[in-house]
């Protein structure tokens, strides 16, 4: 069986990692327009360095939990036969044991160069403006896409998409396009869909089958199934 699995940010919330954004339509204190457009960035670009020097400094204070885990639990089972897709871009999914996680939304712990276009692995601070390894122009920029950017590897997902038997919707608000129409592009191509969510979803209705509940505790749940119906 050919699964492709989305997770949001509720499978990182139950590690302490904060949700997009609060009821006030804040994130973390930050209107999403002054941190999370690349207008944002030309208008204050040491605004938004700070803002996700900071957000990648707690990574440090946050520890994968059953979840993830169990996710990792999946791929070794299942193998290629597993696409992981997560619009999170925490590394907790990589901590819990995926190895081969698809961040369609970047990585904080990466950084982009808008001069050669090269992709580095930083863990350290962004706002000082240190050289890029690459070409050591000063451009490095947190590798994360921003409001009006194009999401990562969308080709490559679409592909899955249309291979997969069974696609599986964790932690997500079913707000967010283009990843909110993954269920309903899954469906129209003949998988199956199961939405795994704290909560009822603004998509739930396109999903054959919803579970609600913590994620630590319906996606091992569901994992044990799969694995047992695999044999």
């Amino acid at each position: 069986m050919r699964i492709v699995v989305l997770t949001g940010a509720g499978i990182s919330a139950e590690s302490g990692v904060p949700t997009f954004r609060d009821a006030d339509g804040l994130w973390e204190g930050h209107r999403v327009e002054e941190v999370a457009t690349p207008e944002a960035f030309v208008a204050d670009p040491a605004l938004v360095q700070s803002f996700y020097d900071a957000r990648r400094a707690a990574l440090a204070g946050v520890e994968p939990n059953p979840a993830h885990h169990a996710l990792a639990r999946l791929e070794r089972a299942l193998g290629e036969d597993l696409l992981l897709v997560t619009q999170n871009i925490d590394d907790l999914h990589e901590r819990g044991g995926s190895t081969g996680v698809l961040h369609m939304h970047g990585e904080l712990l990466s950084a982009l160069c808008a001069g050669c276009a090269a992709r580095s692995r930083w863990e350290g601070p962004l706002a000082e403006a240190p050289d890029c390894p690459g070409c050591g122009e000063a451009a490095l920029r947190p590798d994360v896409v921003w409001f009006g950017e194009v999401p990562y590897q969308m080709e490559r997902i679409f592909g899955a998409l249309d291979a997969a038997d069974l696609f599986v919707s964790i932690g997500t608000s079913g707000a967010v396009y283009p990843a909110a129409g993954f269920v309903q592009y899954a469906r129209r191509r003949g998988a199956r869909a199961l939405e795994l969510n704290l909560q009822p979803s603004d998509g739930t209705l396109w999903f054959n089958e919803a579970r609600h509940g913590p994620a630590s505790e319906l996606v091992p749940a569901w994992v044990d199934e799969v694995l047992v119906s695999a044999g």
